[in-house]
Order: structure tokens, then sequence, then C-alpha cells
């Protein structure tokens, strides 16, 4: 693609004030890099997964809201983070960590697991004991 042909569509790049690096030619067939804001097809991707972003975490704050899960579920969802990136933060294994999603586990947490998890999240240790996934 010639570096004055690069898309340079609206999208949720530019609200997030990053661009893309991309390959491009330049006025003499040699190839350079050019930052783009993005295109219509990434924008259409990027905005879906924003969607299915916001449908986990609504599941994951209603599911608290019923005594499903534990409000680590809910903060992991808002946080973008899966079971094992939260393991590693937290610095326990995956099946540990699992099993403090469950509420009944949960309430039983000392302070010194609830601020490891609380640091992981950027919260403090009482919103997470607190949180009642209730709007």
């Amino acid at each position: 693609m010639k570096k004055q042909d690069l898309p340079q569509d609206e999208s949720n790049l530019k609200s997030a004030n990053m661009t893309e690096v991309l390959y491009v030619t330049d006025e003499n067939d040699n190839y350079t890099t050019a930052n783009s804001i993005g295109w219509e097809a990434k924008k259409a991707a990027l905005e879906e997964s924003m969607e299915l972003i916001q449908e986990r975490i609504e599941e994951a704050r209603e599911n608290v809201a019923n005594n499903k899960v534990s409000p680590v579920i809910y903060f992991m969802e808002l946080n973008k983070m899966d079971l094992s990136v939260l393991a590693a933060y937290v610095g326990m294994w995956q099946w540990r960590v699992k099993r403090h999603t469950k509420p009944k586990v949960f309430k039983t947490l000392s302070e010194n697991v609830l601020k490891k998890y609380a640091n992981a999240f950027g919260i403090s240790v009482d919103e997470l004991k607190n949180f009642d996934g209730k709007k």
C-alpha cells in the first residue's frame, strides 16, 4: 500500500490516543513505516470485541449480585484478565484462584490474600470485599 493511500478512519485507537504502525511504500517504492488511526474493517472488529467485553463484564456483575460467583470474577473481567493472568499477578496457582471465585470460599479469604487481589485490580480491599454486584 502506498503511504498516501493509508486509511485514517476514526476508530477506538484514536479515542485512546493510539496509532498503529504499518509498513507502506513511499514515492520511490521503498518500504517504510507510517502511523494509522485505523480503517473501517479494523474499526468494526474493535467495536464488536469491545461490545463482547462489556457483555462479559455485565454478566459477571449479575452473577456476583446473584451470589453465583465472587467479586474476583467481576474485577477479573473488568480488568480484561483470565485465570492464568490473574494467577500470575497474585502469585498463586490457577486452581487456587479458581477456588477463590466461589462466594463461600471468597468469604473466608485472609486480609493478606484479599490485598493481593486488590493490588492486582487496582482497588482497595474494602471495595473488593464489599462489592455486591448491584448497581
